[in-house]
Order: C-alpha cells, then sequence, then structure tokens
C-alpha cells in the first residue's frame, strides 16, 4: 500500500508570493506542505538574486500584519508617500511634465513600503520556521497531480506522495501544477525586458516613487533605505529586449552615463550599487482560476509588467480571497463551491486590472513624437480632475473610496 504525506495544503512555489501564501494558512492554522524546486536565494549580492523589489500596498501590509509577518519586514520598509509621474518625451530627454500623487490626499498611511525581494524571502523563511505547522522543502518540486472529488494526491520530485483537500499554485508563470490540470492561459509578449538593479544618489528620495516616461516603457525610481549611508532607490529600467542586452553589457561607466540620461538626473547623478539582472516583459492571465481541488494565485494565474506596483499586490489580492474562503469553509476546504467562489470573486478583477496595466504599458513604449505628445496630454488632463485623480488613487491601491 502506497503511504501518502497527509496534509491540509500542498502549495506549489517558494517564491515570494508563494512563500507568504504558506505563512498565512499556517498563521492561520492550516497543515501546509510548500515545495519549490529551486531554494531561495537570500543575500543581497550572492549570484542569482531577486534585485527587484516588491511596494506593499495598503491591503496587502495589512494582510501581512494580519499573519505575523509584517514586524519581520518593518524596519527594512522604505514608506512611498508620493507617487510621481514625469513625461521626458519631448526631442530631448529632460523633464517637460511631472505630475505628483500624495498619499495623504486619500488616507493618513503611505500608499504603500518597498522592500527588496532578496530580503523578503530571507524574512520569510525564518518566519515559516516558526510554524509547527509548515514545512519548506528546498530543492523539492511537484511532479504529478491527480484530484478527485474529495482530495488531490501530488508527487513530489523527491518521491513523496502527498494527499491535500487543496493545492495551491504559485509555482511561477510557466506552473507545472497549472499546466497538469490543463488550465489555459493567454500570454502577450511586447518585445520588452527589463533592467533590475540599486543605485545610491546624492539628492535624497523623499519618500517619494518616481516614474519617468520617454519611449520603450518606464523608467522607475522607488525608494529603499539608505546604503553605506548614501540616499538609494531601486531601478527598474524596461526598454525593448534588444537594448535591454545592451544595457545589460555595457562597461560601468557607460552604463551609468546611460542611466543618467535616461533618469534626468532627478536625484542627482546616479551611481550604481550592485549586479544588473535582466528580466523578460510579458502580460498573462490564466482562463481560469481553478481546477478540480486547484487554485491558482500570483504568476502562475496573471502577470503583467512593473507598472504601478500592481503585480505582487494582486498576488496577494488572490491570497486574502482564498485564505478568507479556505477559512470560512475549513471543514469544505477545497471543494468545487469553495473554488467557484474564488474564481468568480478574482476572475473579473484581474482581467480588468491586466487590460489596464497592457494599456499603461502600450502608452509608455510610443516612440513616435506624436503618440509621446498624446501621452502627456492624456496624463495632464487626468491629474487636472481632481474626482479622477482620488479614483485613480484608489484603485491603484485596491480600495474603494
Amino acid at each position: 500500500m502506497t503511504e501518502f504525506h497527509d496534509v491540509d495544503i500542498l502549495l506549489s512555489g517558494g517564491g515570494v508570493a508563494g512563500l507568504t501564501a504558506a505563512a498565512a494558512f499556517g498563521a492561520k492554522g492550516f497543515s501546509v506542505l510548500c515545495v519549490d524546486p529551486t531554494p531561495p536565494i537570500t543575500e543581497r549580492d550572492a549570484k542569482g538574486s531577486d534585485l527587484r523589489t516588491t511596494a506593499f500596498l495598503q491591503p496587502s501590509q495589512a494582510l501581512l500584519e494580519e499573519i505575523g509577518v509584517w514586524n519581520r519586514f518593518a524596519p527594512y520598509a522604505a514608506p512611498l508617500e508620493i507617487m510621481r509621474i514625469v513625461d521626458a518625451g519631448g526631442e530631448v530627454p529632460e523633464p517637460r511634465m511631472a505630475k505628483e500623487f500624495h498619499a495623504n490626499e486619500i488616507s493618513k498611511k503611505p500608499f504603500g513600503w518597498n522592500l527588496p525581494n532578496w530580503l523578503l524571502r530571507r524574512e520569510l523563511v525564518e518566519f515559516l520556521k516558526g510554524l509547527p505547522n509548515v514545512e519548506f522543502r528546498q530543492g523539492v518540486g511537484s511532479k504529478t497531480l491527480f484530484t478527485r472529488t474529495n482530495e488531490a494526491r501530488v508527487g513530489l520530485t523527491d518521491g513523496t506522495r502527498v494527499r491535500c483537500k487543496l493545492v495551491v499554485a504559485a509555482d511561477g508563470r510557466n506552473s507545472r501544477i497549472r499546466d497538469a490540470a490543463d488550465i489555459n492561459v493567454k500570454t502577450t509578449r511586447y518585445g520588452q525586458k527589463a533592467l533590475a538593479f540599486a543605485v545610491t544618489h546624492p539628492k535624497p528620495h523623499e519618500n517619494v516613487s518616481t516614474e519617468i516616461h520617454r519611449s520603450g516603457g518606464p523608467f522607475t525610481l522607488v525608494p529603499l533605505p539608505d546604503h553605506n549611508g548614501l540616499n538609494s532607490s531601486a531601478v527598474v529600467w524596461m526598454e525593448t529586449g534588444i537594448e535591454v542586452d545592451r544595457l545589460a553589457n555595457l562597461p560601468e561607466a557607460e552604463f551609468e552615463a546611460a542611466m543618467n540620461e535616461r533618469s534626468c538626473e532627478l536625484f542627482g547623478p546616479l551611481s550604481l550599487a550592485s549586479r544588473r539582472s535582466v528580466w523578460p516583459i510579458i502580460s498573462q492571465i490564466s482562463k481560469n482560476m481553478t481546477a478540480e481541488r486547484v487554485a491558482l494565485i500570483a504568476e502562475a494565474a496573471h502577470v503583467v509588467p512593473p507598472i504601478g506596483a500592481q503585480g505582487l499586490n494582486m498576488s496577494l489580492g488572490d491570497l486574502r480571497c482564498l485564505l478568507e474562503l479556505s477559512c470560512a469553509n475549513h471543514d469544505d476546504l477545497g471543494s468545487q463551491a469553495m473554488l467557484d467562489k474564488y474564481h468568480k470573486a478574482r476572475h473579473a478583477e484581474i482581467q480588468t486590472r491586466v487590460t489596464g496595466i497592457d494599456l499603461l504599458n502600450r502608452a509608455s513604449m510610443a516612440e513616435s513624437q506624436i503618440l509621446r505628445d498624446v501621452r502627456a496630454t492624456g496624463l495632464n488632463a487626468l491629474y487636472s480632475l481632481a474626482p479622477v485623480r482620488k479614483t485613480l488613487m484608489q484603485m491603484g491601491l485596491g480600495v474603494r473610496g
């Protein structure tokens, strides 16, 4: 007779979203086995570390506080008080319009709090060690999936067979669980890539997140805590794939000259303070959020370009919804009725956000001067209407006014 490892939830994926999900379900009393074939890299300068950052918007921060993990993040978090959009799409690369969205227009709290992804992994792994009902197996992946009406069975790459009530797929845009559950996705490719790196600069960022638009995609500087006593920001620089590959291979001095031209030196001359990492840019959405005994969250369900801090915050929106339904249906965990409610609650909203971010990205990529001028005119019109500006900020946060 085959022996099974029995848990409430098998969580496939040990990225930031997957580890957060393991922490959330574990904190709520569910037994969880979390697996990932690639052990998380938890040091800033280690080869392969994720140099991107995550801005936790207010609803996400509230969830992290509820499950008890926020106090581990707070000492390292840089608050985002102002979102600034700069249009530098004129004949020369210099600011011709800048609009600022202030958090105090809609809230007493910052828009969000920014942290490096490698640090999030480090703190989440340590948090999981304190949860006796959660096991995180590094270097182990999901291999097979078999479901029936009342349970799921998952074969792991280390030979373990797991029996559970719910399989949560947080295993990324190329999700093995999603494929095994025969859920289709729609993928949009832009021919873009993104460079992610950290910089220091002479002028303080004053907790302002800045998106600079010219062509190819935004150049975004997001506040970080000081690095070695110097003002510091995380940068995501989106361009065509060919241009990103060229930039990634430039000697450091030439790269710094290019990034200073692109940044318009809004914070003074930028100095590279980390290695450069390259990430492909796509938009992707699953046709369904669920299958029998399976729920998709995060990039297994949706991928968006890194604009407006929406990616992981949409993922934590998935988690918040699935967690609430799981707690409300503890004795019926993973049932079809519960999963139908999850799909209904999330899929339409995700479609709307994916479509909106797709349009913003296409606008940011504009090459022709005419289209860049149209983009600047649109930004000015939206900002000038106070009720519209307030609504846009609330939508960006994922909260209702």
